[in-house]
């Protein structure tokens, strides 16, 4: 199982509490691990990749083992410390302003 974090309004959209565990199923990527979040919690369909493209939404950023993921091919596979449950994969909220 992959432990995901959400920001907080996703975690309202979802009606959940702390972290998520997913089972992306074959091949553990930033893409299955969101299929598979969308998949049972439809309300986040369209929020963390776009509908249609599946490309990541502007203001969302993805982070794992201190490493930035949010510009890397999202098929690619993710860290081996994620994939076994040692450390989760953030998605973050991306803050805009001046």
């Amino acid at each position: 199982m992959i432990r995901v974090i959400l920001p907080a309004a996703l975690k309202v959209l979802a009606n959940v509490n702390g972290e998520l565990e997913v089972d992306p199923g074959e091949g553990a990527t930033i893409s299955a691990v969101i299929a598979a979040i969308e998949a049972r919690f439809p309300a986040l369909r369209g929020t963390i990749l776009s509908h249609g493209e599946r490309k990541r939404r502007p203001m969302v950023r993805f982070y794992a083992c201190n490493s930035d993921l949010s510009h890397a091919d999202i098929e690619s596979p993710l860290p081996d410390a994620v994939v076994d449950g040692r450390e989760p994969l953030l998605i973050i909220g991306a803050i805009a302003g001046g």
